[in-house]
This record gives C-alpha cells, structure tokens and sequence, in this order.
C-alpha cells in the first residue's frame, strides 16, 4: 500500500473494505428503523451512498493508481441519484437536495469535493449530472465557490461575489488575486487552515480513532480543482491536505480514443492499444492490442465487467 496520508494503517484499509461488502450482505436482510417505507428507502440509499463516498477517499488515501478511482466515482454519482430520488419521495418534495450546503459547511464541502473528483479525473459528464442535483434543488447562483468551480466545464454559469461559507474565502481570493505569487500564496494559507475550520465535521479528527475508526482521509480536492482550473501554482505546496498527483494528473491528461470516458465493455473489441484495467478484478491492469476482445470475470461482485483506460506506458 503506497498511501497518501500517513493516517492509514494496512489493517483500516482492509477493515473498511471488508465492511464495505458486509454492509451490502446485512441490510439484504435487515431493514432500517423508519416511519414508513419511504422513509427506510431514503435511509438505505442514504447509507449505501455513504459507503461509495468513503470507498472513493480511502482509494485514494490508500494509493490506489488514480485512473482506477473512475469508476468508483460512477458509482458514487449513481448512488447520489438514487439518494435524492428516495429522499424526494419520503420528504414529497420535487428536487429536493441531497446536500444541505448553505445550511452546513462539511457538507458544501462535500459538495465541492465530488464537483472537484469529477473535474480533475476529467468526468465532465459525471460533473453534469452531479450538479443537477444541487442546481434542481435552486442552488445555482447562490455562492460563488461553487459557480466558478463549474464556469469553466459548464455553459451559462452565473457570476456571483456572495459564498455560504467563510472557510473558503482565501481560496476564492487566490482565483482573483491580480499577483501569480499571490495567488499560489493564498492557495497555501487555504490549505493550511482547511483542516481546523471543519473541526465540527463528523470526520474531524476520526484519524485519532484507530483501525476501527472512520478515518478516510482529509482532502482539500476543491484547492486541486481550483490550482488546475485557474492556472495557480502549487510548486511550493507542500501540505498534506492537498492532492498534488491528482492535480498533476489531470494536468497531464489525454482524453483516450476521442472519448470521455475511454470505456469498453467486456465481449467489444479493445479501441486502443496500450493497457486497461478494471474493477471487477484486483491487480487487472494489463495490456491489450487493437481489435483484441475484452475479456469478462463472471464471479464478480461488481457485476458487468467495465475496462477503462490506463495508458500507453
């Protein structure tokens, strides 16, 4: 395990793991504690939601090769989807949001996380759907993090200099700040106090729990998304909040075979020479020739075997 925080052990990785495919046995045959069926519906999507996220942050924590974090992100918009469509139906109201961003502040932030997941794996269309979300819900147009996190991939954004949150305003600066040295400066003290400004977070200080804890990780993404995006340097930045591969990764980017994605289903014929990976079986990662079938692990738990793009080297 070549981690990327210091926080995680080998023995929380595997438990988290472990739990992740447990929960899915247990709650095939339990039911969670509700009022009404729409309301248990809400909670389990809720749950099963929460799972995708933290799956997605220990990956990365834990050092997974960041191409591969694709396809848990897929999952993890699918899950917010069948979240807000459960908990539109125990609520009975229409677009309701799956994220309380105005009122709390850990949850803009994950709201600014997975908007900055999508942007710097290149998921535009993972990105759009993810916003609609929030947008359906009348959150466009009302704080300006998370507008100019979308202008860039998104057509029609508003221009907007009013934001929900505090914490964020040394990065807003660092966007519009008139000075290069400035704005990488700003871009480090957003870093530097990311972490105590979230200490009423449910994961603040879960590091402190142990192998059994909650402990995932803590990254600032949206300071990834925003020195990619805006063109900020982060030489210097050094701190362990900041995604530093990930923003060198999306830098350095080449959509594959003319596509977002670079996605093939098992049984089609491989699109572009090089190597391909997928999830539906450890260490997958091998090479392909053009026109080479794709091959399918029927024993999966992920169901449908996914190759995704891996590179030529």
């Amino acid at each position: 395990m070549n981690k990327r925080q210091k926080f995680l052990s080998e023995t929380r990785y595997k438990n988290f793991l472990a739990y992740s495919e447990e929960t899915k046995e247990f709650w095939k045959v339990n039911k969670f504690e509700s009022d009404s069926p729409e309301q248990e519906a809400s909670l389990r999507a809720n749950h099963f939601k929460d799972v995708a996220l933290k799956k997605l942050f220990i990956s990365y924590t834990a050092g997974t090769e960041i191409a591969s974090l694709a396809p848990l992100l897929e999952e993890l918009i699918s899950r917010y989807e069948e979240s807000q469509s459960k908990l539109s139906a125990s609520e009975a109201l229409d677009n309701i949001s799956p994220l309380a961003i105005d009122d709390w502040p850990d949850e803009f932030e994950e709201c600014v996380q997975i908007f900055s997941l999508c942007i710097l794996l290149h998921r535009k269309d993972l990105l759009a759907r993810f916003v609609k979300l929030l947008d359906d819900a009348n959150y466009r147009g009302e704080d300006a993090l998370y507008e100019d996190l979308l202008r860039k991939h998104l057509p029609d954004r508003e221009n907007i200099d009013e934001w929900f949150h505090d914490v964020y305003t040394p990065l807003l600066e660092a966007i519009y700040a008139d000075d290069k040295e400035e704005a990488s400066q700003l871009l480090a003290n957003y870093c530097k106090q990311w972490y105590a400004a979230f200490k009423q977070a449910p994961w603040h200080d879960s590091h402190l729990q142990g192998d059994e804890g909650s402990y995932v990780g803590y990254w600032a993404f949206e300071a990834g998304a925003i020195a990619f995006l805006y063109g900020i340097d982060d030489s210097k930045i050094n701190h362990m909040v900041y995604p530093k591969d990930l923003v060198e990764y999306a830098r350095n980017y080449k959509t594959a075979i003319g596509s977002q994605t670079g996605r093939i289903v098992a049984g089609e014929p491989c699109s572009k020479t090089g190597y391909w990976f997928t999830p539906a079986q450890a260490n997958s990662r091998r090479h392909f020739q053009q026109g080479e079938i794709m091959p399918s692990f029927s024993d999966s738990k992920w169901g449908d075997t996914l190759w995704y793009w891996s590179g030529e080297e």
